[in-house]
């Protein structure tokens, strides 16, 4: 494993997140990668400046070549993921399911991630559309979403099939 670089992760609210970061390229599985293969698999350990006991593992599928300040970005992006989860949650409600089967399952986490990918379009256009000037005036709690209730109910609907 190479020894620690220091690199950043993006930008948090207080500024850049910096981290100590190990990294070491995993070998190739010749029956799976075949003989030339065109990605690399990595074992990332990130560890914290200000509590250095603090240590996170990541494991990386990566094209051949990708640097180890460009894995520790991609890295840093999961913050922002599990953010739009979430909102998709609150809003969409793909953890609303009553499913047996996973065709079921899978029909309802589409369209309620396609809810909220429409939502998220609507909005931004929406927002767009009025112009800085409006949006600036509103506190961003006060801002609306449209409401999904009869999207919400006709996913429920395709996914009890």
């Amino acid at each position: 494993m190479k020894p620690g670089e220091r690199h950043s992760c993006g930008d948090g609210a207080k500024g850049p997140r910096v981290y100590d970061w190990a990294a070491a390229k995993l070998p190739a599985i010749h029956g799976f990668d075949g003989d030339q293969p065109t990605l690399d698999r990595w074992v990332l350990a990130r560890r914290s400046l200000a509590r250095p006991e603090e240590i996170a593992y990541y494991l990386a599928y990566a094209p051949v070549g990708t640097e180890v300040a460009e894995l520790a970005r991609i890295a840093g992006s999961r913050w922002a993921i599990e953010e739009c989860s979430q909102a998709a949650k609150n809003v969409c409600g793909p953890d609303q399911y009553e499913v047996r089967r996973y065709p079921g399952w899978y029909r309802h986490i589409t369209l309620a991630m396609l809810a909220h990918a429409l939502l998220a379009a609507m909005s931004a256009t929406a927002t767009t559309a009025r112009g800085a000037r409006t949006s600036a005036a509103l506190p961003a709690r006060t801002r609306k979403v449209p409401s999904v209730t009869g999207l919400h109910a006709s996913t429920r609907a395709l996914s009890a099939r």
